[in-house]
C-alpha cells in the first residue's frame, strides 16, 4: 500500500503532470492536443503521460495513429481519487490552469491532423495549411 501511495504521490508531484491532469478533467484528449496546449515537445509530454498511466491515474486508447488519454476509472487505484480531488479543489483559480483551459478551447477547434503536424505552432496560425506528417502521437507509450 505504501508503495502505491508513493507512486501516485510522485506522479502528481510535478507541475506539468498536474497541468495535464487538470486538462483531462474536461475529457479525453489526444497526445497532440496536450502537447499543443502545454507547448512542450511530444517526447516530454509522452514521458509525463506514461508515468501517470503507470501510477494508475490515466488510461489510454489508440485510434489509428492517435493516442488518447483520459482520467482513469477511479476504481483502478485506491489513492487516485483523493489526489485528483485535491488537485481539482486546490487549483480551481490558478492562472496557469486558466491559461491552459483557454488554449485548450483553441486547440479543440483545430483538426487533429493539423495539431499532429504543427503542434503548438498551429495555434499561431489557426488556419495552418498543409499540415505535415508527424509521429508525435505514434511515439507515445
Amino acid at each position: 500500500m505504501l508503495e502505491t501511495f508513493e507512486t501516485v504521490a510522485r506522479a502528481v508531484a510535478d507541475p506539468v503532470r498536474v497541468r495535464i491532469l487538470k486538462l483531462l478533467e474536461s475529457g479525453e484528449l489526444c497526445v497532440c492536443q496536450v502537447t499543443a496546449v502545454l507547448a512542450l515537445a511530444p517526447a516530454t509530454v509522452s514521458k509525463h503521460l506514461g508515468m501517470m498511466r503507470t501510477a494508475g491515474l490515466l488510461q489510454q486508447r489508440r485510434e489509428g495513429k492517435w493516442v488518447y488519454y483520459r482520467l482513469a476509472d477511479r476504481s483502478l487505484n485506491t489513492y487516485a481519487p483523493a489526489f485528483l480531488a485535491l488537485a481539482g479543489q486546490a487549483l480551481a483559480d490558478d492562472p496557469t490552469i486558466a491559461d491552459d483551459r483557454q488554449r485548450l478551447v483553441r486547440v479543440n477547434a483545430l483538426p487533429l491532423a493539423v495539431l499532429c503536424g504543427r503542434g503548438a505552432a498551429a495555434l499561431d496560425d489557426e488556419l495552418a495549411p498543409g499540415a505535415a506528417d508527424s509521429t508525435c502521437c505514434e511515439a507515445s507509450p
